[in-house]
């Protein structure tokens, strides 16, 4: 919307022409993000406590948690409403990828919205079924999964990239391909959404992955960088760093109110969609494995919860004190505070490593 209008005033004053940058457009829509949640949050956080919309406690969970209870949750609304804002205001809207990375997390947002709306309004503790959640899910992933494919303009924008190794493209076919793009954004949002148990725990390291894949997105989407990095060059993925930008700047408002201790939780309507949003986004740059690497607390957080639950269904044993594994530390006595900041000590080490790769090839 801004670079349109810019554009148009560059005709008048040659000054206007910097908006055209895309690094300071990404600044920009960081700094819009970070202040429309600031300024939104308070209001948000005050509708959400009149209307009730507070926290369950699992009974049988870590005691400190007891005292969540009622603490206003679905504030991931404001993530989404910070990041579309920023997006629509400093991406080029006639970028392909940047609706088709908008629609993905409002699709996941929407599912993650019922799901809270289900546990918290309408007071039905199952909240959406689990197969009905997978179901919608699998349609949204599989949705964008096809617009990529249908819409991709040159070879890389299908292949498969394996970090560490030079100009290796493994050419994928277009059911490879969905299969992937769909299992790597369902799996990330699902993997987000189980992190996200303690205060900050799951933003934090989304805002830094999002950094990453920033970083990705820029050199991807500029030919000589691209050429220079031996990595793909995908023509129009330069504007996922914008997107990327306002996830930053999104979940750097959140933290303000969400660190310990919170004052409004994300709910699934802002895990499922922040992490879709990674998902797609680590798909358009064809940087999937990349994402594993710098999102692998959600790796671990997810692999916990898969081996606690079949230990315990063929071994009758249990493998963590609880699972996800950020409550095994809890009740081996680390205080919430402690396992947050480490967690995040952790996923900075994991960004590093993954952008690494763009010279260790």
């Amino acid at each position: 919307m801004l670079p349109e209008l810019f554009d148009w005033l560059a005709g008048y004053y040659g000054g206007f022409r910097v908006f055209q940058y895309l690094t300071l457009r990404a600044i920009l829509a960081a700094l819009t993000a970070l202040t429309i949640a600031l300024f939104v949050g308070p209001s948000m956080i005050r509708m959400l406590v009149a209307r009730q919309i507070g926290q369950v406690v699992r009974d049988d969970g870590p005691g400190s948690h007891l005292g969540k209870k009622g603490t206003p949750t679905m504030g991931g609304a404001l993530i989404l409403v910070a990041v579309g804002a920023g997006t629509l205001l400093w991406a080029d809207l006639d970028n392909r990828f940047v609706w088709i990375a908008l629609s993905v997390t409002l699709a996941f947002g929407l599912i993650g919205f019922y799901d809270d709306y289900l546990k918290l309004v309408v007071r039905d503790p199952r909240g959406l079924a689990a197969r009905w959640k997978y179901l919608w899910q699998s349609l949204a992933g599989l949705a964008a999964a096809l617009a990529l494919w249908q819409t991709a303009e040159t070879a890389a924008e299908t292949a498969l990239y394996v970090p560490f190794f030079k100009a290796f493209a493994l050419p994928m076919s277009a059911a490879a391909f969905v299969a992937l793009t769909y299992f790597v954004i369902v799996g990330s949002s699902n993997a987000v959404n189980l992190t996200d148990g303690l205060d900050g725990l799951a933003v934090m390291p989304c805002v830094m992955v999002a950094g990453g894949l920033g970083v990705f997105a820029y050199v991807t989407g500029h030919v000589n960088f691209s050429a220079y990095l031996q990595i793909p060059s995908v023509p129009g993925a330069g504007e996922m760093l914008i997107f990327c930008a306002t996830i930053v700047g999104a979940g750097l408002g959140f933290l303000w109110f969400n660190t310990y201790p919170a004052q409004v939780f994300m709910g699934d309507i802002g895990a499922l969609a922040l992490g879709a949003a990674l998902g797609v986004v680590a798909v358009i740059v064809r940087q999937e494995i990349v994402l594993a690497i710098m999102g692998g607390l959600f790796v671990l957080e997810t692999v916990s919860v898969i081996l606690q639950v079949a230990s315990f269904r063929l071994r009758g044993k249990r493998i963590f004190r609880m699972a996800p594994i950020h409550h095994h530390y809890e009740l081996k006595g680390w205080a919430e505070p402690k396992v947050i900041v480490r967690f995040w000590i952790i996923s900075f080490m994991l960004v590093l490593v993954g952008l690494a790769t763009l010279k260790l090839r």
